[in-house]
């Protein structure tokens, strides 16, 4: 760009801001431009700006289920560890405390991604908008892949955290147990619930889940204002966490569980964490909430949502004729009107 705009620099006595030496009426160059208002000028003003381009959105999904999984499993971890009195003369936690974590966990986890990603966090949802909102398929991979990593990190940092309280309660750095602290990061359906419940009970809680989502996001409904959609989805994982979390530890997430059980597994939980239940991982806290995310998806299109980029709102053939003909047609008519006047 040839045309540098140049402004004199700014006097010490002219600003109440820190500055360098005054430099009295010399002119400079401007150190800082905003090329996002400027039309002449290129899109990206350096390299590494075109590479953010290209990773914004996975980044984003990675951080949001970083969020998730550091708050969530944090607060399973503080609750239950605390419990324990070779770690806490006193609980410092209870089932509402780590159910109030986890949806702050979404819940910021979807803040800080959602004007980068949409704020997906989840493959489930990722997925289900693929399916019926016409997400690009080709993203759902690096999605998902971003999200598992993400969550994996997170479990991995409230590991590190708890790391010798894990110890105390499991009585020495050589043994690790499911059932003692293994489901503090993964989620494992009780002794007492048959799988067809468990597979329900992730499906139904994933379907509300994603019903919320679509409630809060359709326009019809409000809209809703900037910045209230992720405390909609706060008590929305509330809710369902307190009221359907008991069987199964309400995954409502693939990444969710799968990031932290790929971590158990490589601290020394073994492959128990894979095997329970006949990989319970694959067909509960993954299908399950993929299953349930999709079928609710497809009954909110069907029944309520009108937005055009659902599938069930796809113009048929005879209905673009009739727009292109009737509606271009008065279009141009109306024009002529406004010029002839």
């Amino acid at each position: 760009m040839t045309d540098i705009v140049e402004k004199p620099t700014q006097r010490r006595s002219d600003t109440s801001s820190t500055s360098y030496a005054n430099r009295g009426n010399d002119v400079s160059p401007i150190s800082v431009v905003d090329f996002a208002d400027c039309d002449q000028c290129a899109q990206y003003p350096n390299r590494w700006s075109k590479i953010r381009e290209y990773i914004c959105a996975p980044a984003a999904e990675f951080m949001g289920a970083f969020i998730l999984c550091l708050f969530g499993c944090g607060g399973n971890c503080q609750t239950n560890l605390s419990a324990n009195t070779r770690v806490s003369a006193s609980p410092a936690g209870d089932a509402l405390s780590s159910n109030i974590c986890w949806a702050l966990g979404l819940a910021l986890g979807v803040w800080i991604s959602a004007n980068y990603s949409g704020g997906h966090a989840n493959p489930a949802v990722t997925i289900a908008f693929a399916t019926v909102r016409g997400f690009p398929w080709k993203k759902v991979p690096i999605y998902i892949l971003a999200q598992v990593l993400g969550a994996l990190c997170g479990s991995g940092v409230v590991y590190a955290t708890y790391y010798h309280a894990i110890n105390l309660v499991e009585g020495g750095s050589n043994i690790r147990t499911i059932g003692v602290t293994g489901d503090l990061f993964a989620t494992y359906a009780a002794d007492y619930l048959p799988s067809v419940s468990a597979f329900f009970a992730e499906f139904i809680g994933a379907a509300m889940l994603i019903t919320g989502i679509l409630m809060f996001t359709d326009k019809k409904n409000g809209p809703t204002p900037p910045g209230v959609l992720p405390v909609g989805i706060f008590f929305m994982v509330l809710a369902i966490s307190s009221a359907l979390g008991m069987d199964t530890g309400a995954a409502l997430n693939p990444a969710r569980d799968l990031g932290p059980r790929i971590l158990t597994a490589m601290v020394g939980y073994g492959r128990e964490v894979f095997n329970f239940r006949n990989q319970y991982w694959l067909w509960c806290p993954i299908l399950g909430p993929i299953f349930g995310m999709v079928v609710a998806a497809f009954f909110y299109d069907a029944m309520l949502y009108r937005g055009p980029e659902s599938i069930w709102n796809k113009p048929t053939e005879e209905a673009e004729r009739h727009h292109l003909h009737s509606c271009a047609r008065r279009t141009n008519k109306l024009h002529g009107v406004a010029d002839t006047v």
